[in-house]
């Protein structure tokens, strides 16, 4: 069974907003030294690639990207592994970097590694927000505000070059 797709966001689209989340970091971080950027596994974590180099052009802060490593398809998930070391985001702003929020699940088991650390400020970032939240998780930059139906399905294509965009099924 195919299910047809329908274009949300084009690549212009996309990397317009982007580029605009990237400057709201920014803004919301122009007197710390650091913004670490810790992208979920996925397209979380290229997104997360992606606004790191955005930052870097515009933004004379130093930025570190993280990956946060965890399974979307489970329900309960293992302890949370990050591939940096606590040191790395101590008393830093952290951006948690997803490509959808549609339940919270997702990005409420992505913030609990850095709940235990002292930070400076922790923020949530995404591409699409469906707001079906069941979790009491917002995202404080949000690139498009998409309202579904709980069937449908948003796809967000970053790491394929020939379909970047966001998609709806």
């Amino acid at each position: 069974m195919t299910s047809e797709l329908t274009q949300i966001l084009t690549r212009v689209q996309v990397e317009q907003k982007i580029r605009r989340i990237a400057f709201e970091i920014y803004e919301n971080n122009f007197e710390e030294s650091e913004v670490i950027l810790a992208g979920v596994s996925g397209e979380g974590y290229v997104l997360a690639q992606r606004l790191a180099d955005v930052l870097r052009q515009i933004a004379p802060l130093g930025v570190t990207v993280m990956k946060i490593n965890l399974d979307k398809t489970i329900k309960q998930q293992p302890p949370i592994h990050l591939d940096a070391d606590d040191a790395v985001f101590t008393s830093k702003s952290v951006v948690v970097v997803d490509d959808v929020l549609n339940s919270g699940r997702t990005l409420a088991f992505a913030l609990q590694p850095f709940l235990s650390v002292p930070l400076t400020s922790l923020k949530v970032a995404v591409i699409v927000d469906r707001d079906h939240k069941r979790y009491p998780i917002a995202a404080d930059y949000i690139g498009y505000k998409l309202s579904t139906t709980l069937t449908e399905h948003v796809e967000v294509v970053l790491s394929d070059a020939e379909r970047i965009g966001v998609y709806l099924r």
